[in-house]
């Protein structure tokens, strides 16, 4: 078993999660301890003017504008994350076998083989003397495949030591939304549309503040099913599976100058339609919806779930004794072992690739 610490900065552009597992890229030997470091007001801002100039980016290796400033931040950042964590857990460098580096999603778009992530995983190495694995999508893509979602192998692992019968879904709500179904040998992912992305959006335009705190707004607001029906009618809902999203691929939708609470309540029901919209292209009917990341902690949302899934059970990975809000730091901590192995991360189910493919690029101290 190899000890591998995984970074995960999401698209909601909170902050860095932090974790440690034990694993030989198969089996998860240990849950180590999670971590988290926030991401200040002035850095979000950084990352929310780096994703805006993104947009125009045809070579994924140009950093133009603000995208070299944000790469810069990133890789201190997590820098600055590991080794507090190390500290805060007195964990000695000689124990930590590899890095799992992610970096920050800046621009996502596999139709045209495009996915870019900022983050320099090669100063990352030097910076903790540390061999890190990064740039885990770009394979993926290269070869046809969506480079999203990444997580369904971790999932399985997961799903797998759960030792349950029939057909289960990891339901991840970040910034964007995604699935993944396991049963048996069968693995099938996709992006299911907009996670917290959107409401989170749209609370930092109306309140200043970039979140639905416990999903209190949505709780007061009515939602718009009109609104939900409208949405639902946009041309990446009637994609075939597997398919992926970038953060700001539902951004131009508008929401008819509803107030605060309102469009609160039909945001969180958006996500929640558009998770339970896959549920009929899936092989088996679900016996159960396991939901990890920030979602699984807006109650609200939870409900609308439950209420859109039954009479499957919609259960949170806390209540399981999964690290909810850790699941994709974990993940890139379990694909690094897997990378350093030469084990597949993407499967045809899961990003459309043509066959089982690894990826990722090693950085040595």
């Amino acid at each position: 078993m190899l000890k591998a610490i995984g970074l995960m900065s999401g698209t909601s552009l909170d902050g860095i999660d932090v974790a440690l597992i034990e694993t030989d890229g198969e089996r998860i030997g240990a849950f180590g301890p999670v971590g988290y470091r926030a991401y200040s007001v002035d850095e979000r801002a950084l990352l929310r003017q780096a994703l805006a100039e993104a947009v125009s980016l045809t070579d994924r290796s140009l950093r133009p504008g603000s995208l070299r400033r944000a790469e810069e931040l990133v890789t201190r950042a997590h820098a600055e994350s590991v080794e507090a964590f190390r500290a805060q857990h007195g964990i000695d460098r000689s124990r930590i076998d590899v890095i799992g580096f992610h970096g920050q999603t800046v621009l996502h778009r596999p139709q045209s083989k495009l996915t870019v992530q900022i983050g320099d995983g090669a100063a990352l190495a030097r910076t903790l003397n540390l061999p890190v694995v990064f740039d885990l999508r770009a394979a993926d893509v290269a070869h046809g495949g969506q480079g999203a979602p990444l997580v369904p192998v971790y999932h399985r692992a997961l799903a797998g030591a759960l030792n349950d019968n029939g057909p289960t879904v990891v339901v991840n709500i970040g910034g964007v939304a995604n699935i993944t179904y396991v049963d048996g040998d069968t693995l099938i992912a996709c992006d299911t549309g907009p996670g917290n992305a959107l409401l989170d959006d749209f609370m930092l335009r109306m309140t200043g503040e970039a979140v639905d705190r416990d999903g209190h707004a949505a709780a007061r607001g009515r939602v718009d099913e009109s609104w939900i029906a409208r949405a639902l009618t946009l041309p990446f809902f009637a994609k075939p599976l597997p398919k992926s999203l970038d953060r700001n691929d539902f951004a131009a939708l508008t929401l008819d100058d509803m107030s605060t609470d309102d469009g609160a309540a039909t945001l969180t029901a958006f996500t929640a339609a558009s998770i339970a919209r896959v549920a009929p292209l899936l092989p088996n009917k679900p016996r159960e919806w396991i939901v990890v990341g920030g979602g699984a902690n807006n109650p609200t949302l939870m409900r609308m779930l439950a209420d859109r899934l039954g009479p499957a059970k919609v259960t949170r990975g806390h209540d399981l004794g999964w690290s909810g809000d850790a699941v994709e730091a974990q993940a890139f901590a379990y694909m690094a072992v897997r990378s350093l192995k030469g084990l597949p991360l993407t499967y045809p189910g899961t990003t459309g690739v043509a066959k089982p493919l690894t990826g990722g690029i090693l950085a040595k101290p």
